[in-house]
């Protein structure tokens, strides 16, 4: 059975599990040991049984306890090359080729090359026996390859961090919010939604995270997302304290998925 399940998504962590067949793998560890282990366990996981770690890249709520995690269970990790140097000599791990594709186990894993303010950023698809599973978070701006890449999917993981306004009318110094904002920053709600509804179809089940304390709310993004409820199967929430419990691929996600050709990228 496929899922994927968040342990927590925010700014103060992050990491999300994927299960293909006999592997799970785990994108990201932003958590220290004993709090990775925990909700590792909370979702029914060994922390020894993990397959591999994957690191999308350098900032601390993605990677701050990717090497303790890792060095406690031997776990292999995989990351670009541009991640890696960034993280040395804390940090050891297999260098990806950010356009290749490469395998965990029986599991076909896709780089996705993201703009986000980091040496060598990759997000990622995750495939096995015609499912897919797509984690995309810390990205300023949606680009054709990232709609190529994401189009197709039958569970996803995606961030919708900021609701603009907030944001700009927050109590972050300027050139955070200029940083967050940029085009190397991270996607609003309305990025969020415009994306999705590019690769939108029915068999697709979403879960909305990396979603600000600060500079988002519940209410902003079911206004937005509600239109979109009926062109997937299911969308959920994931929070920085409880991420979101497994996701269980429906059992029909083997079949063809169709989506709409169209898209526009939306102006800032």
């Amino acid at each position: 059975m496929t899922a994927f399940a968040s342990l927590g998504s925010g700014s103060k962590g992050n990491g999300t599990l994927v299960r293909m067949g006999s592997e799970h793998i785990l994108v990201d560890c932003g958590f220290s040991t004993k709090q990775a282990e925990k909700r590792l366990r909370r979702l029914g996981v060994a922390p020894g049984s993990l397959s591999a770690i994957l690191v999308t890249h350098e900032h601390s709520d993605h990677s701050a306890g990717v090497a303790a995690l890792a060095y406690k269970y031997a776990l292999p990790v995989f990351a670009s090359y541009g991640t890696l140097k960034a993280l040395e000599p804390k940090l050891v791990g297999t260098v990806i080729d950010s356009h290749k594709g490469f395998s965990v186990g029986e599991v076909e894993v896709i780089p996705v090359i993201v703009p986000h303010d980091t040496r060598e950023p990759t997000q990622f698809v995750f495939e096995h026996r015609g499912v897919r599973v797509g984690v995309l978070s810390d990205l300023g701006q949606i680009t054709p390859h990232v709609i190529e890449r994401y189009t197709g999917c039958h569970g996803l993981l995606m961030e919708a961090n900021h609701d603009r306004q907030m944001l700009m009318r927050g109590r972050y110094p300027e050139y955070v919010k200029r940083r967050i904002a940029s085009n190397f920053g991270h996607l609003s709600n309305e990025q969020a939604v415009a994306f999705l509804s590019a690769v939108a179809n029915p068999l697709l089940q979403v879960v909305v995270g990396h979603v600000s304390e600060e500079n988002n709310h519940h209410d902003l993004l079911e206004a937005c997302f509600a239109p979109l409820r009926s062109k997937v199967r299911e969308l959920r929430y994931a929070n920085q304290s409880d991420g979101v419990t497994w996701v269980e691929i429906a059992a029909d996600a083997g079949n063809a998925v169709s989506v709409s050709p169209e898209y526009a990228i939306p102006a800032r």
